[in-house]
């Protein structure tokens, strides 16, 4: 199973699409995560219409209209892997421990918020993962998404891909 993960794609206000690499990815992902702050219903909208299974939250720049279609942590279980989406999860500082009491019964959870790229292994086992952004670099060298697979209830083949500049 080929999962694509992204997270604050923040349209249109940090760009007017997303990018051209990342819809790309669309028909050869099996399950599409989305860690929030989308901003405009149009990009919910375009990505259920185009992905196999979406699983996404709302983020704290997100509105009433997202609210009422998005959760705030979303569960999924990815053939026998147990995996949760959430938007903000705090200060990096205790975030593995934290995440990790949060979310007892979770094999990964995928988070957004702080645009930086996340991959990381709580002491539980639980690994964490943020996908940065694909329209708002902020501080960081490149806009960004990841992908992944998943077989045998394992996370695997977890790749963190760079965009060209605009």
């Amino acid at each position: 199973m080929r999962l694509l993960i992204t997270s604050d794609t923040h349209l249109p206000k940090r760009a007017k699409e997303l990018p051209a690499p990342l819809l790309a990815e669309l028909p050869r992902a099996d399950v599409v995560l989305h860690a929030g702050d989308w901003v405009d219903t149009a990009t919910l909208d375009l990505l259920e219409s185009r992905s196999r299974r979406l699983v996404g939250v709302h983020g704290n720049n997100d509105g009433p209209e997202l609210r009422a279609r998005l959760p705030e942590v979303a569960y999924a279980d990815l053939g026998g892997l147990r995996l949760g989406v959430v938007h903000e999860t705090g200060a990096a500082q205790g975030r593995e421990a934290r995440c990790a009491a949060r979310f007892p019964d979770l094999d990964v959870l995928v988070f957004g918020h702080s645009h930086i790229p996340w991959d990381t292994t709580a002491a539980t086992g639980l690994r964490l993962l943020n996908p940065g952004s694909p329209t708002d670099r902020r501080r960081q060298p490149y806009r960004t998404y990841m992908t992944a697979t998943v077989a045998d209830g394992r996370l695997g083949d977890v790749e963190l891909h760079r965009l060209p500049p605009r």
